[in-house]
C-alpha cells in the first residue's frame, strides 16, 4: 500500500512518458493503476502487425493507427478519471523544448535510438527536470535514474555505436553473412528501388576504364525492349557474375583469400523456370504481396537453395516492378516490408554462395538486417513496474533510495532482479560536465560538411547545429534565417576547413551548439595527414567522446530493448554473444555494441564476480553490452 506521502506525490505529478512501444504500454497502464492523475505521451509510430503480441493494448484494428492515441484511448477505458495527453510526432520537434520539457516533474524514456534518447538526455539536462531510462532485450532489462548533478547523465558512459564496416569489405571481400545483408540491403535494394542517382560500386568495378562496356551504362534502368524478366535477368548477372569477374581480375586481393565464384542466371535457372517463375493470380488472390507466396515457400524459417534464392530474387525484383511501381525511385528499406525483406534474403544469399558463406533462412536474415531480438512481454512489465517504482522515489525526492535495477535472464546471487546505486556524474563527460573535446582531421583535404555530418551530427547527436569560430558563425541551420545565409551557410559546406571564411587550422578551437538542446561544447581542432581507412574510415577522429569498440562477430540480431542504460552479472552474458548490426531498430532500440562496465559491489561480504553493465533497449530490437571494467572500479557511488 502506498503511503499518504507517495499518494500525495502521485496524484500532483505531471509526468511525460516518451515512447508508447512494448515498455511504454505497460508503463502506461502501471501508472495509470497507480493513481496517476496527469500523463503525457510522445510516440511518431504509428501500429503495425509485429507489434502486437507483447503491446498489449493494441489490437488487430488499430494497425496504421497512432501508438500514442490508442495508448490514450486503451487506458481511459479502465481510468476514465485521469488526464491523458498524446502526441504523435517526434520528440525532436522544435515545439517540445526546454520549456516543454521544464513542465513535467519527471520524463519517462521508452525510446528507440540513440540519437533521440541524447535528445530527451539534453533537454532534461538543461530543464533541470529528472529523467528516468529503461530498456529490455529477450529476458534482459534494466531501469536507471538520471539526475542533473547528483547521478551520471545518460551521455555520461559510451554508447555502443552503430557498427559500421569498410566500403572495400562490403563491395569486395565479404567474409560474413551481415556483410551480404549490408550490400544487399544498402547498397543493392537502395539502387534498385531507391534513389537511382546515387553513386555506389554496383555499376561497374573495373580498373580498366578505357573499355567501357554496357555494364556501365544505365544498368539499373529497365530498357524499353526488354520486360521485366529480362530486366531482372540482366541486373542478376551484373551483379552476381559480371562484377564478381572483374573483382577476379585483381589477383592480388586474392593471394590470401578464398576466390568468389561468379553466378550466372542461366547456370542455376533454365529460361523455362524463370518464365514460370511467379504465381500472379496467387499473389492477387490473398491481397498480399509476397514472392513467397507466389512460390508456394511457406516456412521463413527454410534454408532456400541457390536456386530458390534465385526465384525470389527475380520474382521479389518483378513484384516490385508490377504491383508498387509507384513507390519505386523513393524506397528504402523497412524490416517490416515483407517484399522487402524477401529481396535482401535471397540477394545476401546469392552473394554469400559466391564467396562461400553459409546461406541463412528469412527468419534469421530479417533479424541481422532489422537488429531483432524478439521481445519478451513479461521482461516489459517488470521493467515498467520497476519504472514507476523510481519515479514515485524522485517525485518524493528519496536521493538515498535511487536504484539502477537490472532484470536478468538466471538468477545471480539468487536474485533475477539486481539494483545498484547510481553513479555521481563523470567528470569528463562532455555533456553535463562540458569537458572539451579534441578533433584529429586534415583540415586541408575535409570539408565542413564531413565535421558536420560525420561528427556534430553523427556523433554528438545535435539536430540544429550552430558552429562558430569566436564571433564568426560558420555554419547555422534554422528556419528562420535569410536566404542569403542559408547560401552563404551552404556554400561553406562544400569548402575544406581551411579555405573557410575563418579559417580552421591547428589549434582552432570551435564551438558547437544545438540551440533547441540548449547544449554546447568545445572542439579542439588538430591537424593529422593521414588516416587509415581501415581503422579510421571516417578521417577523423574525436577524443573525449569515447565509442565502444565493436564485438568480434556482427552478425547476430541486436536486443529488444525498450531504452536504454546498462548492467548484469558477467557469469550472465558473455561479450561474444551479443553483436549487433548496422541500424537501429524500432521502439526502443539502439543499434550497437559496447563496453562493460563493473558496477559497484552490492554485497561486500561476497567474494563474487561484480555485474557488468548493459546496454539495452525497447521493442523489437537490440542489445548492446559494456565492457570497460576498469574504468567502473574507479567510480564512486552517490
Amino acid at each position: 500500500m502506498a503511503s499518504e506521502e507517495q499518494l500525495s506525490a502521485i496524484k500532483r505529478a505531471k509526468v511525460l512518458m516518451v515512447g508508447a512501444g512494448g515498455i511504454g504500454c505497460e508503463l502506461l497502464k502501471t501508472l495509470a493503476l497507480s493513481g496517476f492523475q496527469d500523463i503525457h505521451i510522445i510516440d511518431m509510430d504509428t501500429i503495425e502487425v509485429s507489434n502486437l503480441n507483447r503491446q498489449f493494448l493494441f489490437r488487430q484494428y488499430h494497425v496504421g493507427q497512432s501508438k500514442a492515441k490508442v495508448a490514450r484511448d486503451a487506458v481511459l477505458r479502465f481510468k476514465p478519471n485521469i488526464s491523458i495527453t498524446p502526441y504523435h510526432a517526434n520528440v525532436k520537434e522544435s515545439r517540445f523544448n526546454v520549456d516543454f520539457f521544464k513542465e513535467f516533474d519527471v520524463v519517462l524514456n521508452g525510446l528507440d535510438n540513440l540519437d533521440a534518447r541524447r535528445h530527451v538526455n539534453r533537454l532534461c539536462l538543461a530543464a533541470d527536470v529528472p529523467l528516468v531510462e529503461s530498456g529490455t532485450t529477450g529476458f534482459l532489462g534494466q531501469v536507471t535514474v538520471h539526475l542533473k548533478g547528483k547521478t551520471e547523465c545518460y551521455e555520461c558512459q559510451p554508447k555502443p555505436a552503430p557498427k559500421t564496416y569498410p566500403v572495400c569489405t562490403i563491395t569486395s571481400t565479404p567474409s560474413k553473412f551481415v556483410h551480404c545483408i549490408v550490400w544487399a540491403k544498402d547498397l543493392l535494394f537502395a539502387k534498385l528501388f531507391g534513389d537511382k542517382n546515387q553513386e555506389n560500386d554496383l555499376n561497374v568495378r573495373s580498373s580498366d576504364t578505357g573499355n567501357p562496356s554496357e555494364h556501365s551504362e544505365d544498368l539499373f534502368e529497365c530498357r524499353k525492349d526488354e520486360d521485366i524478366e529480362q530486366y531482372g535477368r540482366r541486373v542478376y548477372d551484373h551483379v552476381f557474375g559480371h562484377n564478381i569477374e572483374v573483382a577476379l581480375s585483381n589477383e592480388e586481393t586474392w593471394k590470401n583469400r578464398n576466390k568468389p565464384r561468379p553466378i550466372y542466371c542461366k547456370d542455376v535457372l533454365h529460361l523455362k523456370m524463370t518464365k514460370e517463375n511467379g504465381d500472379t493470380e496467387k499473389d492477387c488472390a490473398t491481397g498480399d504481396v509476397s514472392a513467397m507466396s507466389s512460390l508456394s515457400l511457406k516456412n521463413p524459417q527454410d534454408v532456400w537453395s541457390l536456386a530458390e534464392n534465385s526465384r525470389v530474387f527475380l520474382e521479389a525484383l518483378r513484384l516490385f516492378f508490377s504491383k508498387r511501381g509507384k513507390e519505386i525511385g523513393n524506397l528504402t528499406f523497412d524490416k517490416d516490408d515483407q517484399l522487402a525483406v524477401e529481396f535482401v534474403t535471397a540477394a545476401a544469399n546469392i552473394r554469400a554462395s559466391s564467396f562461400g558463406i553459409p546461406l541463412h533462412s528469412l527468419f534469421e536474415a530479417k533479424g541481422i538486417a532489422g537488429n531483432i531480438v524478439h521481445a519478451v512481454a513479461t521482461t516489459n512489465a517488470i521493467i515498467g513496474g520497476l519504472i514507476v517504482i523510481e519515479a514515485i522515489k524522485v517525485l518524493k525526492k528519496d536521493n538515498n533510495s535511487y536504484r539502477m535495477t537490472y532484470c536478468l535472464e538466471h538468477p545471480s546471487r539468487k536474485l533475477l532482479l539486481m539494483p545498484v546505486e547510481p553513479y555521481e556524474p563523470n567528470k569528463s563527460c562532455y555533456v553535463c560536465s562540458e569537458t572539451p573535446l579534441s578533433l584529429e582531421v586534415n583540415t586541408r583535404h575535409s570539408k565542413l560538411r564531413d565535421f558536420v555530418e560525420k561528427i556534430v551530427k553523427g556523433k554528438l547527436g545535435m539536430n540544429f547545429p550552430v558552429i562558430m569560430q569566436g564571433a564568426s558563425i560558420l555554419y547555422e541551420v534554422g528556419e528562420d534565417l535569410e536566404d542569403d545565409m542559408v547560401a552563404i551557410y551552404a556554400a561553406n559546406l562544400e569548402k575544406a576547413l581551411s579555405e573557410l571564411p575563418s579559417p580552421v587550422t591547428s589549434g582552432t578551437v570551435l564551438t558547437v551548439e544545438d540551440l533547441q538542446q540548449e547544449f554546447s561544447c568545445s572542439v579542439n581542432i588538430k591537424h593529422r595527414e593521414e588516416f587509415e581507412e581501415e581503422k579510421e574510415p571516417d578521417g577523423m577522429v574525436l577524443s573525449g567522446w569515447v565509442e565502444a569498440p565493436a564485438d568480434k562477430d556482427n552478425n547476430k540480431p541486436n536486443g529488444n530493448g525498450e531504452s536504454t542504460s546498462n548492467a548484469l552479472p558477467s557469469e550472465e552474458i558473455q561479450e561474444d554473444e551479443k553483436d549487433v548490426e548496422i541500424q537501429e531498430t524500432s521502439e526502443g532500440t539502439e543499434n550497437v555494441t559496447g563496453k562493460k562496465r563493473k558496477l559497484s559491489e552490492v554485497d561486500e561480504s561476497r567474494n563474487q564476480k561484480k555485474p557488468e553493465k548493459l546496454d539495452i533497449d525497447d521493442e523489437d530490437d537490440e542489445l548492446v553490452i559494456s565492457d570497460d571494467w576498469e574504468s567502473l572500479t574507479k567510480k564512486k557511488r552517490v
